[in-house]
């Protein structure tokens, strides 16, 4: 029998490319998801993309804070386990609201939670991130830093990830994978499915991205004058794929015995500055991308990027895609889809 899987967000950015991964390894497929930051037409996309798989896709509409309509689902069908991607993630707008993220990031998992512990339903990977590791004093960021989150976005992250760590203290029976990702790029190489985000983006790629097909005339650097190769910040940019194939891991993972509550970072291992990545999308579409020079973000770290050794041995996991592959997916993605899964809007 095929295994059925709720994944939470599924509609949005990583949870896309991943139930797209999951329909084509054979699982049915449930996705929940509120469309607050995402689009139906992704799940569509996904349908068509799956092929035969495809009528293994169900979804619903729903916000986790909604449990009757939680409830209702849960009742319907039986699922194996959960992959939790849902929530609001925008690091700017949690320092502006950080009650409206509270709200929906933690008491939507809480609410999640306790449904599933109703249902008998005791599996799941969360999505967490590489805001946990704050400011780290040194890298690579391993599993077992210290973790202290600098806005209201991270924090939900880490409550979340102390949620389920004290759940699982309390009853055995749940296993738990916690995955924090570094900062996803690219896109399937179709080009069908992509990154849209709604308004400006928080992130460095779909920046880009929209100054490269004209919607936005140059791209700000936050700072150049770190201590880094150019000036500017390092992070560890991973392929949306090579993150999907991360949660299939992490799912086979929650099979074995004596998984707990475990964690681990999805990165390529690798540092990359701003400058590295812009130069590396400007060679995969071929435009360049004006610049600007701004000072530092506050909050925002100097170099960042993941320790994987541990989801190299223990997940089977390793990252396939360089810099290179992401550019030019992603940059596939922009020119057939200038306006993401919308109309030309000129509201953003």
């Amino acid at each position: 029998m095929a295994k059925t899987i709720l994944v939470t967000g599924g509609a949005g950015y990583i949870g896309s490319h991943t139930v797209l991964q999951l329909l084509l390894g054979g699982f049915s497929t449930v996705v929940v998801d509120n469309l607050d930051n995402s689009s139906e037409i992704a799940i569509d996309r996904v349908r068509e993309l799956a092929g035969d798989f495809g009528r293994n896709l169900s979804f619903h509409k729903i916000d986790l804070r909604d449990k009757p309509a939680l409830e209702k689902l849960f009742s319907a069908t039986k699922f194996d386990a959960v992959i939790h991607f849902a929530g609001l993630k925008a690091v700017g707008e949690s320092v502006q609201k950080p009650l409206l993220y509270y709200n929906n990031n933690i008491v939507g998992t809480i609410t999640l939670l306790e449904v599933m512990a109703a249902h008998g339903c005791k599996k799941i990977v969360f999505s967490s991130s590489a805001t946990v590791y704050g400011w780290p004093k040194v890298v690579p960021c391993t599993e077992e830093f210290p973790l202290v989150a600098a806005n209201p976005y991270g924090r939900t992250k880490l409550y979340i990830e102390e949620i389920c760590r004290d759940i699982y203290r309390s009853d055995s029976e749940w296993k738990v994978i916690l995955l924090r990702y570094f900062n996803p790029v690219g896109a399937h190489h179709s080009g069908y499915i992509g990154e849209d985000p709604h308004g400006i983006p928080n992130n460095l790629m779909p920046f880009v991205q929209q100054v490269a097909v004209g919607r936005r005339p140059a791209l700000t650097v936050f700072g150049n004058d770190y201590n880094t190769k150019d000036g500017t910040g390092v992070r560890d940019y991973v392929h949306v794929d090579d993150l999907a194939h991360g949660h299939i891991a992490a799912l086979n993972k929650l099979e074995e015995a004596n998984i707990g509550c475990e964690v681990y970072n999805l990165g390529t291992g690798k540092g990359t500055s701003v400058l590295e990545m812009v130069a590396a999308f400007e060679k995969a579409s071929g435009k360049k991308i004006p610049l600007v020079i701004a000072g530092r973000r506050p909050g925002d770290a100097e170099v960042v990027y993941a320790s994987t050794d541990k989801a190299e041995r223990e997940l089977n996991w390793k990252a396939k895609y360089n810099i290179d592959d992401m550019c030019r997916d992603q940059w596939n993605w922009a020119s057939k889809n200038p306006y993401g899964y919308g109309p030309q809007d000129n509201s953003s």
